[in-house]
């Protein structure tokens, strides 16, 4: 039978610690058949020979100081099967120490089991798992009141949980599928009905597996495809940049005409790729991709590749967010985190606290940090744009980890996408004098600057400005490019290309960047600029607000990559004065920055590029 043509379910189990989780799980597997021949025989004899009582639960537990502590310590899998369906049961930890983990466990779920014993009853985190499914989006649950046969199999004790929990799960949005009595260790009502329970007649737990409901196929969703990263070949003239990835929803085939969210690039799927078989005729959700794209646009990491025909996801910088907090220190305003949406990593500050929940008894405080284990409403501004989804529309880019000191400090969903908030509320009061530097840049929020891009045509001035032009705007730089191509046909449309002109060109330039800069604006001027003697004087202009950056690559290397055949004519004496060929260039001797296009690849360009240029600006 092919399992990938028959429906899969993830089902989570979550309850209090010791409250039979893995031993319910256990039993589930051990009544249904699915352990291989002698698992449970030699589990048994293990525990005769450790002078240690046999425990279902020990299926799951494998490893030894889990065994020794008698508690789940990492969310553990098992798989098995009905006549319906496959199933993933992921057994999740109920320690408060280990909520991490179960947040993990529960993030890849369709439905859960959530266990209570019957002897203890309802327990804070009992309450507070119950939270944590709402907040995830799971609302297919049955509560298991597990350990009947240590109250004697009593109905009140039954009916009173489940008439307590029932109430609390109703405030949070949950209607139960079922409560079911059951005992994990006497296995009455996992995969049988208890004759010990003759007042339950209702379903057992492997029949109300195949009762829930199969949320809608992945596949059958809108494309998202997170970009994993992009590799080149160089091989036996192998000149491929394959986007790789691993599909989180939707199909995508050949020719699909997608746009990358949230750059907003379009282009066309060129062929698919795939490393270890038969190249497919598609890729669904669930399967790593590999894709080639006919125009050759610049993606990087953390972006979405998304089919022009779907609904797009959402992007923004200021998301409206339910969340987590399970970091060493409070989640706190004015400090920087990072946020992990998909395969995107991006800075982001806590900017508001709506509200801070008690997930036991659903009282909410007002107070503008969050403690741990702590579930709380939030406004979250991150330092560029990301594509993501709301919750309910696709679990893997909706939902989000946070990242405090290169440890997950929480978690949670995004709820809203939310405007950004311009600088209205920043309450600027001008004086009527002229505006100093010093209230410009404090305005701002930086000073300029003259990024002067020197190199030969096809160096890869151009690709390597635009990409880090966009990255500076991202991260609320006010940024622009001053292109040779744009000044020749306005400001310096009376110019040729004779040694003089040249040098009148780079004046001109270097007088509007000038004025750019002082306007607190990043100027990335992008001129082959042959000669020294003008790069100087373009310095003397700007001051000390001056960086001079070499793209580095051979006559040769750029003549391959010319679109636009420029080398070939000048080559030929249709083109004179031409840099390289029949006009000189004059390499940079102390540039304060190289990048050799030669050697490094467009991503690592434009990310030594920025960040030389964020430290000028510090």
């Amino acid at each position: 039978m092919d399992i990938e043509r028959e429906e899969i379910m993830n089902i989570v189990t979550v309850g209090h610690v010791d409250h039979g989780k893995s031993t319910v799980v256990g039993r589930l597997m051990a009544d249904t058949g699915v352990l291989p021949e002698g698992k449970l025989e030699q589990i048994r004899e293990n525990c005769r020979r450790n002078s240690k009582p046999f425990e279902y639960a020990f299926l799951l537990d494998a490893l030894k100081n889990e065994q020794a502590q008698g508690i789940t310590i990492d969310t553990a899998r098992c798989f098995f099967k009905t006549e319906k369906r496959h199933y993933i049961i992921i057994d999740a930890p109920g320690h408060i120490e280990f909520l991490k983990n179960m947040v993990t466990g529960a993030s890849r779920a369709e439905a859960a089991l959530l266990v209570i014993d019957a002897a203890r009853g309802i327990e804070e985190n009992t309450r507070r798992h119950g939270y944590f499914l709402s907040m995830l989006g799971i609302r297919q649950v049955a509560v298991l009141v597990n350990k009947m046969d240590l109250v004697d199999y009593s109905r009140e004790v039954y009916e009173d949980i489940r008439s307590s929990y029932a109430d609390f799960l109703a405030k949070i949005g949950i209607t139960p599928a079922s409560f079911i009595p059951v005992s994990g260790m006497e296995g009455d009502n996992i995969a049988n009905h208890s004759a010990n329970m003759p007042w339950y007649q209702g379903m057992n737990v492997l029949e109300q597996l195949d009762c829930f409901r199969a949320v809608p196929e992945p596949e059958d969703r809108p494309l998202r495809l997170p970009v994993q990263g992009v590799y080149k070949f160089t091989e036996s003239n192998d000149s491929r940049r394959i986007i790789a990835g691993t599909v989180d929803a939707g199909r995508v085939r050949a020719g699909d005409k997608v746009v990358l969210w949230p750059s907003g690039k379009r282009t066309t799927v060129k062929t698919l790729e795939y490393f270890s078989g038969p190249t497919p005729d598609q890729f669904k959700a669930g399967q790593a991709a590999g894709l080639t794209m006919k125009e050759q646009i610049f993606i990087r990491r953390g972006e979405i590749v998304c089919r022009e025909d779907e609904p797009a996801p959402k992007v923004g910088v200021r998301l409206k967010v339910n969340l987590f907090w399970l970091g060493k220190q409070r989640l706190v305003q004015d400090k920087t985190y990072h946020l992990k949406c998909g395969t995107a990593k991006v800075e982001m500050k806590l900017a508001e606290v709506q509200r801070i929940v008690n997930a036991s008894d659903l009282s909410y405080c007002l107070r503008q940090y969050v403690d741990k284990n702590e579930v709380a409403e939030c406004v979250l501004q991150l330092d560029r744009p990301i594509a993501f989804d709301l919750a309910g529309e696709c679990d893997a880019t909706s939902r989000f980890v946070i990242v405090d000191d290169y440890e997950i400090a929480g978690g949670g969903i995004i709820t809203a996408a939310l405007e950004d908030k311009d600088f209205d509320d920043r309450n600027i009061r001008w004086s009527g004098d002229a505006v100093t530097a010093a209230e410009r840049r404090r305005f701002a929020r930086h000073g300029g600057l003259v990024v002067w891009m020197t190199g030969l045509s096809g160096a890869g001035k151009t690709t390597i400005a635009q990409e880090t032009e966009r990255r500076l705007l991202e991260k609320g730089y006010l940024a622009y490019i001053l292109d040779g191509d744009k000044l020749r046909r306005g400001l310096n449309s009376d110019l040729g290309f004779s040694e003089a002109d040249r040098s009148e060109n780079i004046r001109r330039t270097a007088e509007v960047a000038n004025l750019f800069r002082d306007s607190g604006a990043v100027t990335i001027v992008t001129l082959i600029s042959p000669f020294r003697a003008s790069r100087e004087q373009a310095r003397r202009i700007c001051g000390e607000g001056f960086m001079e950056v070499w793209v580095r690559a051979g006559v040769e290397t750029c003549a391959a990559r010319d679109p636009k055949g420029l080398y070939a004519k000048a080559k030929a004496g249709q083109i004179s004065d031409f840099t390289g060929v029949s006009s000189p260039y004059e390499e940079p001797e102390r540039p304060d920055l190289l990048l050799d296009t030669e050697r490094w690849d467009e991503e690592e360009c434009v990310e030594t590029l920025l960040s030389a240029v964020l430290n000028r600006l510090k």
